[in-house]
């Protein structure tokens, strides 16, 4: 099935969409997804200075093994920070029961422990 948009309907779509998934490259001539990808791809996102806090929503079950073993990737590329409590909650609601950890982002950037940031779901290598 193919259908035609026109290019305001996808500039809505990609500035609209709430997990910002799709993005235009430098010249507005090619579009692209910011996630969900199977092999590394780089997203060329510029890392910003973190807010002080951050938040990563997942499963209880997953959340006994971020207390365990700390916030990793896992076999993603990143592992996703959330700006509020709210996008946590969005973002891991279709892990079942969720639980929120709260990432002193500010904090750990100036002890070196949080590289360079990029917005808006903020992705990171990981955290212990």
């Amino acid at each position: 099935m193919v259908f035609a948009i026109s290019r305001t309907e996808l500039e809505a779509i990609v500035a609209q969409n709430d997990k910002q998934r799709f993005a235009f490259d430098a010249t507005g001539s090619m579009i692209r997804a910011n996630q969900g990808h199977s092999v590394a791809v780089d997203l060329q996102l510029e890392p910003t200075v973190p807010p002080d806090v951050l938040y990563h929503g997942t499963s209880t079950t997953t959340g006994e093994v971020v207390l365990r073993e700390g916030l990793r990737k896992m076999s993603r590329h990143h592992v996703h920070l959330s700006p509020d409590i709210d996008t946590a909650h969005r973002v891991s609601m279709r892990h079942g029961r969720l639980v929120v950890f709260v990432v002193l982002a500010g904090a750990m950037q100036q002890a070196e422990i949080l590289g360079g940031l990029r917005p808006p779901k903020t992705p990171t290598e990981g955290l212990r």
